[in-house]
């Protein structure tokens, strides 16, 4: 039983360590877009910004992305059918900027879930070349749009997506959010994913996707994955899918976004998005989430035992030991990184435990068809084994 211990937290301490060397190559991988130079020409901009129930972000995002440092854009934002007073505020925005258009969704068709369905309609409002989808909770400098830009056209891409700052005020927010910034940072090498077309490798965040036109309608837009919970991650899967360039940036100095304002916002928003992350695959799921789960508490189990004397191993405790202090260091990276406060990571465990348990809840959502976005679309994705 003792070398059980051993070997186990020998091997918790390998796999640590190959997720603090993605991590430290991701560091390096993971770039801000500033830098670029101007392009010979600047592409007219359409930005589209779906708003369901916003009346508390809705004025601040506006401003910010009509306030765009940028010569040729538009900003084009439609109301899903709000029941608070997002219209009524949209209407006073729309007098105010010149650059803005506001429009009124149509009623949900079958089949769609809200926002994607909300998307659509932007795309075949929109003019430009290049069309940027963001959310109505984020913020934006306004360098942002003339950065983004000019690294589009520097590196040739069909997708630029970002990382915005993710602001945290409520304990949920500190304690849960860390997970995604911090699973891309140590999971999945940029460098190789770049390189190798996999649907599966990639990473995308729907705060921020910059597409070009051509790009977006050649992979079918939003209504190719009307169905999907996480529409980000399935709109660039097309996108590798069909060969195309994609890059993922570190944009938390241009952009904030409070994505949830209290615990159940938390619980509910992310429990929408877990498994969808996964493509809906049973298997690789459930082993990730157990997995990570082992390799978070399993060295801490060990330490506990080695106080109570069950665990007498010097050589056990001290694997556990290291495998405790690769996982702080592996979280003061991510959250160091990604702005949330590098003492936030003290706390990691609670962190996992309480996205296993969103996890799956995640799981039985989808299989109950009740996740949607704010109401509105069910899912109707079947479960695969893999």
């Amino acid at each position: 039983m003792e070398a059980l211990w051993v070997e186990h937290q020998v091997g918790v301490c390998i796999f640590l360590l190959v997720l603090v060397i993605i991590a430290l190559w991701n560091l390096r991988v993971l770039k801000k877009p500033a830098g670029a130079p101007s392009p010979a020409r600047w592409p007219r901009v359409s930005i589209l910004l779906p708003a369901r129930d916003e009346e508390r972000s809705i004025v601040e995002a506006v401003e910010s992305l009509a306030g765009q440092d940028y010569p040729d854009f538009e900003l084009v934002v439609l109301d899903d059918c709000s029941s608070d007073e997002t219209p009524q505020l949209l209407r006073r925005l729309d007098e105010r900027f010149d650059n803005m258009r506001a429009i009124e969704g149509k009623p949900l068709p079958g089949g769609w879930m809200g926002k994607l369905w909300a998307c659509d309609q932007l795309s075949r409002e929109a003019t430009g070349e290049l069309l940027l989808f963001t959310d109505a909770d984020t913020r934006h400098r306004p360098e942002t749009l003339q950065q983004s830009v000019a690294r589009f056209q520097e590196d040739g891409l069909d997708l630029l997506t970002g990382m915005p700052y993710e602001e945290t005020v409520t304990w949920a927010e500190k304690l849960v959010l860390p997970i995604l910034p911090w699973s891309i940072l140590s999971f999945l090498p940029l460098g190789l994913a770049y390189r190798w077309s996999r649907p599966s490798f990639t990473a995308a965040n729907g705060q921020f996707m910059l597409f070009r036109r051509e790009s977006y309608d050649s992979i079918g837009g939003h209504a190719t994955v009307r169905d999907s919970v996480v529409d980000d991650m399935a709109l660039v899967r097309l996108v590798v899918k069909q060969g195309m360039k994609w890059r993922l940036f570190d944009m938390t100095d241009l952009i904030r976004c409070r994505m949830y304002r209290s615990a159940h916002e938390v619980f509910n928003g992310l429990s929408k998005n877990l498994f969808g992350i996964f493509g809906y695959r049973l298997v690789p799921f459930l082993f990730v989430w157990l997995w990570l789960g082992v390799v978070t508490f399993g060295p801490l189990v060990v330490l506990v035992l080695a106080a109570f004397g069950v665990v007498t191993s010097a050589f056990s405790v001290a694997a556990a030991g290291c495998a405790v202090l690769l996982g702080l260091v592996l979280w003061g990276m991510a959250n160091t990184k990604f702005r949330f406060g590098w003492w936030v990571s003290l706390l990691y465990p609670a962190t996992v435990l309480l996205s296993i348990a969103l996890a799956f809840r995640s799981l039985v959502l989808v299989i109950s068809r009740q996740a949607r976005w704010k109401g509105r679309g069910a899912v109707i994705r079947r479960v695969r084994l893999w």
